[in-house]
């Protein structure tokens, strides 16, 4: 029942939604409020029109973004990993580095954009460094300290039956770290989309971005919004798909 209840629930919240937008954009209430023309605010039943007559487009820029999206991320979560694990058998690399991790994530990604466009062009790498770069650092902190958070009494334990330093690492050490890995790819699976989105706004040639700011200069509003849908799809998609592997993955739990 708890678990029908967690789908059910938030589904009929959105179909009221659903239903209020549709009423309200119908009777013009919202362009009214808005003090603009009732064009300009599309109906669910327009941006459901729009999705499926530019079903082939919205794909194609889907694709895109998605391509963009997955890369960026999975460079970010290797980049992470890689970094967590000297960190952690070494204070002097965590001293060392981790000023420096916290640095790069300081770093606006406005001002990186435009520099690596220049260097890199319209292609799918500027993207996917932005986008590594926005997610690394969650991946980064949390395998960090899901790795320093283990219980010294079963280090101690390990260590009283003889076992390696490796032993303990794989042993007690990362299964301690996966549930605060998991966290963190969680909230990185949450920035990937938007990192993407901002990318491809600095410059692109396709995309969902791209077609939004295309749509938008010419006024196709159901289509925009259509675009949005996808976005809110792919997003809410790459999330379960995250919690979906740490339920698999940290079956303890």
């Amino acid at each position: 029942m708890r678990a029908a209840r967690r789908i059910v629930l938030p589904l009929l919240v959105i179909a009221a939604l659903i239903g209020a937008w549709q009423v309200a954009a119908s009777n013009g209430a919202i362009a009214a409020a808005l003090n603009i023309e009732a064009f300009l605010v599309p109906s669910p039943a327009e941006v459901g029109s729009a999705l499926w007559d530019n079903r082939a487009l919205l794909w194609e820029n889907t694709w895109v973004t998605l391509r963009e999206i997955l890369v960026g991320l999975g460079c970010g979560v290797l980049a992470g990993i890689l970094l967590a694990l000297p960190m952690r058998f070494s204070s002097l690399l965590r001293d060392a580095f981790f000023p420096l991790a916290i640095a790069a994530q300081a770093i606006p990604l406005v001002a990186i954009g435009p520099i690596l466009l220049v260097w890199f062009g319209f292609g799918i790498w500027p993207k996917v460094i932005l986008v590594a770069l926005a997610t690394f650092f969650p991946i980064l902190v949390t395998t960090l300290d899901g790795l320093r958070a283990v219980d010294p009494e079963a280090v101690k334990m390990m260590r009283t039956l003889d076992a390696s330093r490796w032993a303990i690492f794989c042993r007690v050490e990362v299964p301690t770290a996966l549930p605060s890995f998991f966290s963190g790819l969680k909230v990185a699976a949450a920035i990937a989309p938007i990192v993407a989105l901002f990318a491809e706004l600095v410059g692109s040639s396709s995309g969902l971005m791209h077609e939004i700011v295309t749509d938008n200069a010419n006024l196709e509003v159901a289509r925009v919004f259509a675009a949005v849908v996808v976005l809110m799809v792919v997003g809410l998609l790459l999330f379960a798909l995250a919690t979906l592997a740490e339920r698999l993955v940290v079956s303890w739990r």
